[in-house]
């Protein structure tokens, strides 16, 4: 049996993005600085445990590509994004990057649901694919952002997939706490 963290990933994830669709949504009436903290706390828990999927591969296989890679992108993404809105920067040349995360990210989409990764993969496919549609939609996006429709459409995009993903993360918790239920760690295995 082999112990994962998945489930903590998926709920930063949807909690990350639900941040981001407030953010958006709110994005001409905001006091830019406050949202900060949020998003470096997202971003470093998506950033730790991205960077520990890749560096150990806890997982089977891809897995550890498809989850730590895409989170490792979000994860900086994310830190950068507090950084700028603490300092009050512009959010262009990180919404560049976000362009190149998200492609990313909808290329991972489609190749899960293609090798039916996951144990839902049109579900997971999806979950990838809107912010990742997000990412790549944010330059010009970020561009228009005094239209309300183009933002409200984003928020719309972000919610659909935070709501895909939390559906995800709950049933990992709920599975993981009974799949783990019986589970020793190794420290303890020669005690008993």
């Amino acid at each position: 049996m082999f112990i994962n963290y998945v489930a903590l990933m998926l709920l930063n994830l949807v909690a990350g993005l639900v941040i981001l669709a407030g953010y958006v949504y709110e994005l001409d009436k905001i006091e830019r600085r406050r949202w900060a903290p949020a998003f470096a706390v997202t971003g470093f828990v998506q950033t730790v445990t991205g960077l520990h999927m890749i560096w150990n591969w806890p997982l089977p296989g891809s897995h550890n590509v498809a989850f730590g890679e895409v989170s490792v992108l979000l994860g900086v993404l994310w830190l950068g994004t507090a950084l700028a809105e603490s300092r009050g920067w512009d959010l262009l040349p990180l919404t560049i990057y976000g362009a190149f995360a998200g492609l990313a990210a909808i290329v991972v989409g489609l190749r899960i649901m293609n090798l039916g990764m996951t144990r839902s993969p049109v579900l997971s496919g999806i979950g990838y694919i809107l912010p990742g549609l997000a990412g790549l939609l944010s330059v010009p996006g970020y561009l228009l952002r005094s239209n309300r429709s183009i933002r409200l459409a984003g928020v719309l995009v972000l919610a659909v997939a935070a709501l895909l993903w939390a559906v995800v993360a709950y049933g990992a918790y709920w599975g993981h706490v009974a799949d783990y239920a019986g589970w020793v760690p190794a420290t303890l295995r020669a005690v008993q």
